[in-house]
């Protein structure tokens, strides 16, 4: 299956980012594009625990052509985080619920070299993301 074109766009413009301050420039440009939460969906039902910063996730689901197909809002109070969001969005939003329970965002992470200069807490939040991302995918697919 292949991936949305706003990931690909990411994915291609990291593999020209040899440094990782680049790299994490860029991710704090991507965090700081995407759009804020109303204050009202900073809340616990939002709330991706297993963070160490504050991440909240906003799912919202439509059916379309007889699928599930689940729109996703983030934020995070971590400006690198907030960049992690923005590629998990581009990643998972608008598709199909099915298709969000069978992408591995972990997996492509490591393909593209992102996991082996976070940190470790940073790395087991962007696992606490994709875990609660791809359990939604499941309970709507």
């Amino acid at each position: 299956m292949s991936q949305p074109q706003a990931f690909q766009d990411i994915a291609e413009n990291l593999q020209f980012l040899d440094d990782w301050e680049e790299r994490y420039r860029y991710l704090i440009e991507l965090g700081q594009a995407l759009p804020k939460l109303a204050p009202s969906e900073r809340n616990e039902a939002n709330k991706v625990n297993g963070c160490m910063s504050q991440v909240w996730l906003k799912a919202d689901a439509q059916q379309q052509d007889g699928q599930t197909i689940i729109h996703y809002r983030g934020e995070s109070d971590a400006m690198i985080v907030q960049g992690l969001v923005a590629i998990l969005l581009a990643l998972y939003s608008d598709r199909p619920a099915r298709e969000i329970a069978e992408t591995d965002a972990i997996a492509v992470f490591d393909q593209l070299g992102l996991r082996e200069h976070l940190t470790t807490q940073r790395s087991n939040g962007l696992v606490a993301m994709v875990n609660r991302i791809r359990a939604e995918g499941r309970a709507l697919s």
